[in-house]
């Protein structure tokens, strides 16, 4: 395993990226609603990318015998947890949807992901969304210098599975993330303490709780992507870049959550 350590200079493109991939997911979050497609909310991000300069590198993009990835971002909506294929099937009120996509600018890439309610969604898909979303908060404030990938990945598991009653995807994990797409080391959502490489200032890791309301195996369906648990289960996706300094994590995407009030 051959973990890319990033030196400052890199850190500072990375950073850059992460602000730009951060302003785009925002720039597309009010169009997010019933009516519109996925589709639509594709060509938003990729004109937003071209804009600023980017790349949308998961465009053509193959891993092993996989045929190559169609469009700029993941849409992946209800049972599919990732790599949905943005479609012209407007979004209905009740659904989850999950924007995945990679960013890359002047270089270097980050990663970043959420899940969002289309209008009014069931108490079940509320919890779903509020667990995920924990889930990361959670775990990032384990990614500390030092630390085993299996302590946060045990410590997600336990929130997720025996706190909450919900269920860890399996199959798909987090990585590193930079100079390429997907880098060493590996990040799952699940495993043992004490296990997997130690965390070391520089690394930058997409981190990326990823949860399915029932226990299912994945699926991926004959279209070679798309990535389901089960039409009747729901999952969701919350992920940003994160990079690892001598003080802790910091978050290369997406905004510090914010203190609750009272504490």
């Amino acid at each position: 395993m051959a973990i890319h350590i990033k030196s400052p200079w890199e850190i500072e493109k990375m950073t850059e990226t992460g602000r730009l991939h951060t302003e785009i997911f925002a720039e597309v979050e009010p169009h997010i609603r019933s009516g519109t497609t996925t589709l639509e909310l594709d060509q938003m991000i990729l004109r937003a990318i071209q804009k600023v300069g980017g790349k949308a590198p998961q465009i053509g993009y193959r891993a092993g015998g996989q045929v190559p990835y169609p469009s700029a971002t993941c849409m992946s909506i209800d049972d599919v947890v990732v790599h949905g294929f943005p479609s012209r099937r407007p979004l209905r009120e009740g659904e989850l949807l999950k924007i995945d996509f990679l960013f890359t600018h002047d270089g270097y890439t980050t990663d970043m992901a959420r899940t969002y309610a289309v209008g009014k969604v069931s108490s079940l898909a509320q919890k779903l969304l509020r667990v995920t979303e924990e889930a990361f908060w959670l775990g990032l404030e384990l990614l500390q210098p030092g630390r085993r990938i299996g302590d946060v990945a045990a410590a997600v598991q336990d929130f997720v599975e025996k706190q909450n009653g919900l269920w860890c995807i399996r199959e798909m994990v987090g990585h590193g993330v930079g100079r390429e797409l997907h880098e060493d080391p590996q990040v799952p959502n699940y495993g043992d303490p004490g296990k997997g490489p130690r965390l070391r200032p520089g690394m930058t890791l997409a981190f990326e709780p990823m949860v399915a309301l029932y226990p299912a195996k994945m699926v991926i369906l004959p279209d070679g992507w798309t990535a389901t648990v089960g039409k009747g289960n729901l999952a969701a996706h919350y992920e940003n870049t994160v990079l690892i300094t001598e003080s802790g994590p910091r978050l290369l995407t997406g905004m510090q959550k914010p203190v609750p009030v009272g504490r």
